[in-house]
């Protein structure tokens, strides 16, 4: 993405929980599975069914990754009831599958340009031309497929965030699922290291960030920021000997305009984005 700096500071910041690629099991207002049954969706399976002659059975496959054609639907189900319950958002990041359990996490790879991006699915289709999977308008944008209308792509399913997204939903214990690091606990007893910048960008003391997620690879960080309309930045930090690439928003001069952006960011399928300050 045009803009995006890799920025190394020195100084331990707040830690926010990935917003791409994995689920926060935690009980805050914009976690995926709050969002999911505040819009009242729900986890489900559902029961064998029959669409055009062709009966399909809806399963748990957490080995599942199948090379199909992938097309996408927007305007004409947009604020439409999911499958699951929710309400499809053409702007979001998700998709439709026949047999998944809903929701699921995927990675879908275009493999006509290579990009890949992480999708929940929580509906069901396609049917036509033996396609494997719908995703959303802005999802086919990020792709790269949104004007020729379909494209070749794997779909694989990611089992630890899809457990992990599962349980928070239903209550119930699930092993292996994703590591839930309690970043707080975390900031507090976190001592200080001093690095050397790689680049030093100036701005402000006090001055407020949108920070859209915290990753411990900086390919998660990178996939981040090129699904950003807005101008980021990657911040790198050392936390207890682990790496951080925090994707960051900003900055803005006072926490009104961060916390407008914010609602913003949090809109587009970014649940975990929050406002912070240095």
């Amino acid at each position: 993405m045009l803009g995006t700096k890799y920025l190394y500071l020195a100084s331990v910041l707040l830690l926010g929980a990935c917003a791409y690629g994995s689920v926060d099991l935690g009980d805050g207002k914009y976690t995926q599975a709050s969002a999911i049954t505040g819009q009242g969706g729900t986890y489900k399976i559902g029961k064998p069914y029959k669409i055009m002659g062709k009966w399909y059975y809806p399963q748990e496959d957490y080995d599942y990754s199948e090379v199909g054609t992938a097309s996408w639907y927007g305007k004409d189900f947009h604020a439409k009831r999911t499958a699951n319950g929710e309400k499809y958002d053409m702007y979001s990041l998700t998709a439709a599958h026949r047999t998944l359990p809903l929701p699921t996490i995927v990675k879908v790879t275009n493999l006509e340009n290579g990009r890949s991006l992480v999708l929940r699915v929580n509906d069901r289709g396609p049917y036509a031309k033996n396609r494997i999977i719908d995703v959303s308008k802005r999802a086919s944008q990020l792709l790269g497929f949104y004007t020729q209308g379909t494209t070749k792509v794997r779909v694989e399913v990611m089992e630890k965030e899809s457990k992990a997204l599962k349980a928070a939903l239903t209550g119930e214990p699930v092993e292996d699922v994703v590591e839930n690091e309690n970043f707080d606990e975390v900031e507090k007893t976190a001592p200080e290291i001093v690095s050397k910048p790689k680049e030093v960008v100036s701005y402000p003391k006090g001055s407020y960030f949108v920070q859209v997620g915290s990753f411990s690879l900086e390919s998660g960080a990178q996939s981040v920021a090129a699904q950003l309309e807005e101008d980021s930045n990657i911040y790198f930090t050392e936390v207890n000997g682990k790496n951080y690439y925090r994707v960051r928003v900003g900055p803005y001069s006072d926490e009104q305009s961060a916390s407008m952006m914010l609602e913003k960011i949090k809109n587009r399928g970014f649940y975990n984005a929050k406002v912070v300050s240095d």
